[in-house]
């Protein structure tokens, strides 16, 4: 049974990824809770971006750390969508959230939302941007016990495991998720393999696989269902997806389109409507 939808980097099949207008219509969809990637600017701000440069989602180019947040906000993160803005989701240069921002809107939300706060790397594991997010949430009134920020129920994923096991000293296993997409060869191999295992060992009791994945591993999925882990697959955007999760007992789902997933579970619509900034 689904529990939770998780909107993948806000409604972005709709709006630009990570912006102000995906995640304000992803809780008017009515999704249990959003993702996002952090990343850290040059000036120490924690922003949402998934890319570690901003060529495929800004009018920018370069690396995201070595620019300061009001270079990044001098920028257009939404034109490449090709999707028009409502006026009350904001300007195309409000887009940009940070950490702060994106809370603020989930504040807004009157209701219990989750946020899944996602920390990117390649091969190696810097824990600067992981330690800046554990401070801003504490800022809110966040703590490692109840893991939550006000109204905002916050779980922390990577694919790296350096980074879930730096992350298992300060937040319980039940609140970490192993990002898991199969790699062939190398050291990428190397760190799936380290991934599963830490999902064996139960440092982390949430199972993120993507959907490949899930489908080429239904023996470790029912494995660490057997073991009490909780599966969070993602980005289940079509109807064979979704029920190759209902068939394997997918708790949660990650997706680029919550209304539709709901739709498509025979839930009612969401809040309806848009929510204002």
């Amino acid at each position: 049974m689904i529990e939770q939808i998780f909107a993948h980097r806000g409604a972005s099949a709709g709006f630009a990824e990570h912006t102000r207008a995906a995640y304000l219509q992803a809780l008017a969809d009515g999704a249990d809770g959003v993702e996002g990637d952090l990343h850290l600017t040059a000036d120490g701000a924690l922003v949402l971006i998934h890319d570690d440069t901003l060529d495929r989602t800004s009018n920018g180019s370069g690396p995201v750390a070595g620019h300061t947040l009001e270079e990044l906000r001098g920028l257009d993160f939404t034109s490449w969508k090709g999707a028009r803005i409502p006026p009350e989701y904001g300007r195309v240069r409000e887009q940009l959230l940070t950490l702060d921002g994106l809370l603020d809107i989930l504040a807004g939300a009157g209701r219990e939302v989750a946020l899944a706060l996602e920390f990117k790397y390649g091969e190696l594991f810097d824990p600067a941007v992981v330690d800046a997010a554990l401070v801003a949430l504490g800022a809110r009134g966040w703590s490692a016990a109840r893991s939550m920020a006000g109204n905002v129920k916050v779980s922390f994923m990577s694919f790296h495991p350096e980074a879930v096991k730096y992350l298992s000293g300060h937040v319980p296993a039940a609140r970490l998720c192993q990002l898991l997409q199969d790699a062939e060869t190398g050291a990428r191999r190397e760190l799936l393999a380290n991934g599963e295992a830490l999902l064996d060992d139960g440092a982390a009791h949430l199972a993120g696989p993507g959907v490949d994945y899930l489908r080429a591993n239904p023996g470790n999925a029912a494995r660490w269902l057997a073991a009490g882990r909780t599966l969070r697959v993602w980005t289940v955007d079509t109807a064979e997806d979704l029920q190759l999760c209902l068939d394997a007992g997918v708790a949660e789902v990650t997706t680029n389109r919550p209304a539709a997933i709901r739709a498509m579970l025979g839930r009612p619509p969401g809040a309806g409507g848009r929510r204002p900034a």
